[in-house]
């Protein structure tokens, strides 16, 4: 019998559309998977960008127990998650152009490396223009947003472009324009978002098929193991010693 409540619907919803971006992202999944690899073999660095709640599925791929070691957070001041007072200003940053040049003028970032951009609308100033920024710097950007909003919404950038169209791959995540799975009667607006849960669930299929990809071509892959098991914080040690000039988060 199939589950009516808010939460089996819920469920319902987020399910069917990790099964969608299973099939229909499956060869995006693995080139940008091997971007990352190729970028790894190089000797390139990682980064990962995202603002508010976009910011959640970028912090998950940095510093995390199971995940490449690699994978750097390119921080906005103001525009990470909903720490900043008040909230509402770090959706005002997001509009602000010229930003995102100087954060990546005055960050580690240099040619060869490869910075993922999260966005769900991809239509605000700050992904637009750091995508716009990144590639002109010579990274290679790949850029997980819902391709939808391109179609069903105006871009807030002068350019009136969107994230997807300055990436050298795209994730689309196939979340709806307005990210909310369900509607009732009795509720006035629709509600309960799945943005993230997909979002991260493509990043950390990307981050398992670059590992995968790296031990084809015989590198060990530099993963992080959870510091709550025995060995862990010396294997991390091992690690960080072996790629500390990569690694920008202890510093």
């Amino acid at each position: 019998m199939s589950d009516r409540t808010p939460a089996g619907q819920f469920f319902d919803a987020a399910i069917g559309l990790l099964h969608r971006v299973r099939e229909e992202e499956a060869g995006a999944i693995e080139a940008a998977g091997a971007l990352l690899a190729d970028t790894v073999v190089r000797g390139g660095r990682l980064f990962a960008f995202g603002a508010g709640h976009s910011s959640l599925a970028a912090q998950d791929v940095v510093y995390r127990a199971g995940g490449l070691a690699l994978m750097n957070l390119l921080a906005v001041p103001g525009t990470v998650g909903v720490d900043v007072v008040p909230a509402t200003l770090g959706s005002a940053l997001e509009r602000v152009e010229g930003l995102a040049g100087a954060v990546l003028e005055t960050s580690p970032v240099r040619a060869g490396d490869a910075l993922v951009i999260v966005s769900l609308s991809g239509r605000n100033a700050l992904p637009v223009e750091m995508a716009r920024t990144a590639r002109a710097l010579g990274l290679k950007v790949i850029g997980v947003t819902s391709v939808a909003y391109a179609t069903e919404t105006t871009s807030r950038h002068a350019s009136g472009t969107f994230l997807k169209d300055h990436c050298d791959l795209v994730l689309d995540s196939k979340i709806s324009v307005g990210d909310a799975e369900l509607t009732l009667d009795t509720v006035p607006a629709p509600f309960a978002p799945a943005s993230t849960v997909v979002t991260t669930a493509l990043l950390q299929a990307v981050m398992a098929t670059a590992a995968a990809s790296l031990a084809d071509r015989g590198v060990e892959p530099p993963l992080l193991r959870s510091g709550n098991v025995d060995g862990g914080h010396e294997w991390n040690g091992r690690i960080m010693e072996e790629y500390g000039d990569r690694i920008f988060y202890r510093r």
